[in-house]
């Protein structure tokens, strides 16, 4: 009898270990394959058949359809460069430029992967619609208030992911290293 409870709280703890942190791995992103630039991080082999396992499980959980590698690559941000979570109760800068792509896409979510409701209806910007410096470069502000130029309000949420998604574009087919490719440092200037 003894043996038996032995062996079916042994197998209780592992499935319980096992069933954690494989939810751990499925809901904080930790699939195989990623490539890292700076506080953004993006799997491009996500959208292709050579997506592990953990991917295929977290595309299955969320329902969310990934670019596939021939269109494009999407990073996504949940820190600034110095590591600090974004907060939308704080002013963040995107400043810089972005790897060369025919069209790219920068989205505000929550948690939750869904769009930020905000007062102004502006869930992000697209490479079309922004303002630029004579030399490219760009700087857009993530805050809860108005700020001049490229404004992308929070609505005030504590918690939120920068997605930026490049179409058309050779990031990550051939890429194996940040310091190849050019992307926007994310900055945190001011926090209440």
């Amino acid at each position: 009898m003894r043996l038996l409870l032995g062996t079916l709280f042994a197998l209780a703890v592992a499935a319980a270990v096992g069933l954690g942190l494989t939810y751990f791995a499925l809901t904080r992103g930790a699939a195989f394959g990623s490539l890292t630039i700076g506080a953004w991080t993006a799997w491009p082999k996500t959208g292709t058949i050579d997506a592990d396992p953990y991917a295929r499980a977290t595309i299955a959980r969320t329902g969310q359809l990934p670019i596939a590698l021939g269109d494009g690559v999407s990073f996504t941000a949940h820190a600034d460069d110095n590591g600090k979570l974004l907060d939308g109760r704080c002013d963040v800068v995107l400043s810089g430029v972005t790897p060369a792509a025919r069209f790219w896409t920068l989205t505000l979510y929550n948690p939750g992967g869904e769009q930020v409701a905000n007062s102004v209806n502006r869930g992000g910007f697209t490479s079309q619609e922004i303002v630029r410096h004579a030399d490219g470069s760009f700087d857009i502000v993530v805050a809860p208030r108005a700020n001049p130029g490229n404004w992308l309000p929070t609505g005030g949420v504590e918690r939120y992911s920068l997605v930026l998604r490049l179409y058309d574009t050779a990031v990550g087919v051939a890429t194996k290293a940040g310091r190849e490719v050019p992307m926007p440092a994310v900055t945190t200037r001011s926090c209440p």
